[in-house]
């Protein structure tokens, strides 16, 4: 089955031709591009997307930084969906994002889909601007680039959502991309690579924002792109707008224990010099 979009004849060269726009981009690594997959087969995983406030067992965020829905693994995933998401991790993907990265450390898939996988934000929902956690809860491995596929047809600007890149000062947003149908986002996940969908959705009652989420990860990464802990979520706040919460950096030690295995954060916590 062919995902892509059948004019795409070489996803690794496209890769190779898209490599200088990722990386001169502002204010970090990215990109985004429109109609990348297969139309046909990316409207049927729409319509097989379910309504996951009313599924059991989800993550389900509902606090100031963040109101959202997130599906566990592969779960509620149709056939073609789980098709899709699995084209995603596989090898011609990986070779693509490797050569439009330019990452040198060989970058691995998550099929754990750990933070990923299905996301749906209702309306007034959220997600503050912040940085990633940077290590997978059950790899260690660490985290390098986020996959975004939005699955929202007819969307208009009105409706917002729209995904945020911000510099580190968080003085300015340098892109907001509306979350439309058949478009994708890849970014390059730092400590200081911060974006968020920061407003809250105002789309009809009957409509939601619907994406896909892909993580990718290596063994290893350069020490200039994070802090000297492993740390979940850090959200942070916008210059001047005084509803946002900051997470100070500070505490990224206490946040530790939130994401490590406990064998690897009795390590952690003798290298951080704690007993």
């Amino acid at each position: 089955m062919n995902y892509l979009n059948p004019e795409i004849k070489d996803l690794k060269q496209l890769g190779i031709d898209k490599r200088e726009e990722y990386l001169n981009a502002e204010p970090f690594p990215s990109i985004v591009i429109d109609n990348f997959f297969n139309e046909e087969i990316l409207s049927q995983v729409l319509a097989d997307f379910p309504d996951l406030s009313k599924k059991a067992d989800i993550n389900s965020y509902n606090n100031h930084n963040e109101k959202k829905l997130e599906a566990k693994g592969e779960q509620y995933f149709s056939d073609t969906t789980k098709g899709f998401v699995h084209f995603l991790n596989s090898q011609p993907v990986l070779e693509f994002l490797q050569e439009l990265t330019g990452i040198k450390e060989t970058l691995l898939p998550d099929p754990y889909l750990k933070g990923g996988g299905y996301h749906e934000i209702k309306p007034g929902g959220l997600l503050k601007v912040h940085a990633d956690f940077n290590k997978h809860e059950m790899t260690w491995l660490d985290r390098r680039i986020n996959l975004l596929v939005y699955l929202n047809k007819d969307w208009e600007e009105s409706y917002g959502g729209h995904f945020e890149l911000f510099n580190v000062e968080m003085t300015k947003s340098y892109r907001k991309v509306l979350p439309i149908f058949n478009r994708i986002a890849i970014f390059s996940t730092t400590d200081f690579t911060y974006h968020g969908h920061p407003d809250p959705l105002t789309c009809p009652p009957d409509r939601s924002r619907k994406s896909i989420a892909l993580y990718y990860y290596s063994n290893g990464r350069p020490k200039s792109e994070i802090s000297d802990t492993p740390h979940s979520t850090l959200f942070v706040g916008r210059a001047g707008q005084e509803g946002d919460v900051v997470q100070e950096k500070s505490f990224v030690k206490d946040l530790v224990k939130d994401i490590t295995p406990p064998i690897i954060f009795k390590t952690a916590k003798k290298l951080m010099g704690k007993k």
